[in-house]
Order: structure tokens, then sequence, then C-alpha cells
């Protein structure tokens, strides 16, 4: 998420994971939605202009209270579950969640995202929230007899699945504390120690904890798809990086001056729910109170799915509220790399995600005159 309008609040949220009847759920809810107006003085026009400025009036803004710590205490719970049968994984988390070092990493790495840039969150809520999310993604990929890399290619076993998966989500934003622009490799270099300090007494092979480790390394390289992961442990870190998108990821008042589709979708996701899939092991479901929410799904979640090994793993689905704006479309679901939208009225259309991203990249790679050719 990289819009600097992208910022709302955390107020009436809440994380839960449960297992029922043997279905593992994870649900990321906003309840409500209820904002308070704050009504400022707008900053004095440079041309000196008064007359304009008494015109438009005073700014607006919404404000949300932040339950943080009742969110990291949820998170913690939820981790907690899923890796009670994992000793090693549930160790080293429980040493990185009162890491001095990494507890700092987040505050500045959330301080240069939100103060310096006006990005929404990348602190230590969001390392949490998306630490739970990706054991239940990893919990239910191995129900479903899914093989990730560390098994497959017989270097660990599922608890080594499940460390790899929790260290790489909880650090794979720290490099934002130096800069975003390069922030993957910035994290990769400072989770570096903190992974020889965790790992060291779990792994007493170094043979195997560096085998290990670069499953982490890599994961945390690739979860904004820059590049886009090879291995399922990193395609499991960047898809729960993009499941946070609800209207409580940021944690600051939020103008409404400039009303335009970042500032609208910021707002429009009210849950995501990670469950078992009809067609696939692990089933996104978000719900939106507004169909700009569609932007944050297409920007954000949707490339993570299809550009990682996670890809014939995920089925991903979007819907409005019912009580929700007058209804243009009532679901979206991502098949492929297109999205296949239901309208209210039983149309349906099918358009390509645009991964804008990936454009780029392949503008650069074309520039530089480097192609399939040269490989």
């Amino acid at each position: 998420m990289k819009s600097g309008q992208e910022t709302a609040g955390r107020q009436g949220e809440n994380l839960t994971q449960v297992n029922r009847g043997g279905e593992h759920k994870f649900r990321l809810s906003v309840a409500g939605g209820t904002v308070q107006d704050v009504t400022s003085e707008r900053p004095a026009r440079e041309d000196g202009d008064a007359d304009r400025d008494a015109q438009a009036g005073p700014s607006r803004v919404v404000e949300f209270t932040t339950p943080r710590a009742k969110l990291i205490e949820e998170a913690k719970g939820a981790i907690r579950q899923d890796l009670t049968s994992y000793p090693r994984a549930l160790a080293a988390y429980e040493q990185l969640s009162t890491d001095p070092e990494a507890l700092a990493h987040w505050d500045m790495a959330n301080y240069v995202t939100m103060r310096k840039l006006g990005y929404n969150d990348h602190g230590r809520v969001h390392a949490f929230i998306t630490g739970a999310a990706s054991l239940a993604i990893t919990e239910l990929l191995l129900d479903a007899g899914v093989k990730p890399d560390l098994l497959d290619s017989g270097i660990g076993d599922a608890d080594d699945v499940f460390l790899t998966v929790i260290l790489g989500t909880m650090l794979h934003d720290i490099g934002n504390q130096i800069h975003r622009v390069g922030h993957e490799a910035h994290g990769v270099a400072l989770a570096l120690p903190i992974l020889d300090r965790i790992m060291g007494p779990l792994y007493p092979d170094p043979f195997k904890r560096v085998k290990v480790r670069s499953f982490i390394l890599g994961a945390i390289n690739c979860h904004d798809l820059n590049p886009a992961p090879l291995t399922m442990e990193g395609g499991i870190v960047a898809v729960a990086d993009g499941t946070d998108i609800t209207k409580g990821r940021g944690r600051k008042a939020f103008a409404l001056g400039s009303v335009d589709i970042h500032s609208i979708s910021a707002l429009a996701v009210d849950e995501v729910v990670i469950e078992r899939g009809r067609n696939a092991p692990v089933l996104i479901d978000v719900t939106m109170n507004n169909s700009g929410g569609i932007f944050q799904v297409e920007e954000v979640l949707a490339p993570k799915v299809i550009r990682t090994p996670m890809r014939k793993y995920v089925e991903l689905r979007a819907s409005t509220r019912p009580q929700g704006e007058e209804q243009i479309l009532s679901r979206v679901r991502l098949e492929g790399d297109h999205f296949v939208m239901d309208l209210e009225g039983g149309e349906r259309v099918a358009v390509e995600v645009q991964d804008t991203q990936k454009k780029v990249t392949e503008a650069i790679a074309q520039n530089l005159g480097v192609g399939a050719e040269s490989r």
C-alpha cells in the first residue's frame, strides 16, 4: 500500500482467528465505522489570498481513535494459538515479539512511513496483524496437502515452515526506517542480526540454520513484488501483507479535502476474512461498504496473489454490503489474471487486473534493452 492518501484509523476493529468444525478462519473486521468529524483551520496560502481562504472555509478531516494495544494483544493470542504445535516457531516468535531491536525497527519504520511520507501503518500493529494472517494461510495450505518449498525441498519440516513465515512476515517492513525506496533490501540487512540471534539456539547445526534463514530473507526481499517471490513461503508473506487493507490500516486523521480513488478506497474496506476455499485451499473474502474499495483489492491484494506461487492456491472474492451505497456491482472475484464482476443488473464483466508495478518494471526493462531474448 503506497499512497500517502490511504490514511484512516482502526476504530472498533477486531481480529479473530478460530477453528470451527475443522475450518480455520482469520477475520480482520472494522465494526460500524463511526468517525469523528474534526474542523481545523486551513494553512495560510502562500499567495496571501485571504479572501479565497475565507470562501473555502475550514478544512474537514475525520479522526479515528486507535485501540492499538487491543489489536496487538488479539494478534498475539491468535499467533500463539496457531503455533502451539510448533515449538521452534513459537519460541522464535516469543523472542521476536519482545526483542528490543525489533521493537525499535517497527517504531522507526512507522515514523518514516507515516510521519515523513504520509503513508499508512507499517509498524507494530501491521507486523502482528499480518503475522496472524500468514499463519492462517499456512495452516490452510498444509491442511490441503500443499507442500511449501521448505518441505518440498527436504530442507525442513512444518515447524520450520511456520518459523519462516512468522519471522519473515513480521520483519518484512522494517527496511522502511531507512527509506521507502529500496526498503526490501534494507529490511534484509536489518533482519540478519535479529535472525542470527533468535535462530542460533534453535538451530545448533549452522548448515541447516543458514538454509532456513535464506527462505526468510527471500520472503522479506520479495514481499512487495520487487522482485516477485519464487518460493511458496515468500508468496505467503506477500499475500498476508496484502490482506491488511481495511479502513483501519492507518492511525491518524484523514483529510477529506482532496477526494480521489485513494481516499475513497482507504475508507471502503470493512472486513477481510481468510478461510477454507471451495475450489482452492484458501479463500480471501473482502467486504466493502463502497465499491471504491475495489481499488484496494486490485492495486494491493490481487497482484500479490497472481504474481506469486500462491496463485493457484488462493480464491479472492470482494463484495459490497447490501446496506452500503447504491449498488453498482454485487460481487467481484479473481479468475486467473482477470476480475469477473457481477453487476446488479445481472450482467457479467471481465477485466484484466491492472498490475501497475509490473508494467513499470516491464517498461524499465524494455528501455534498458533487457528482454526475453537476453535470458
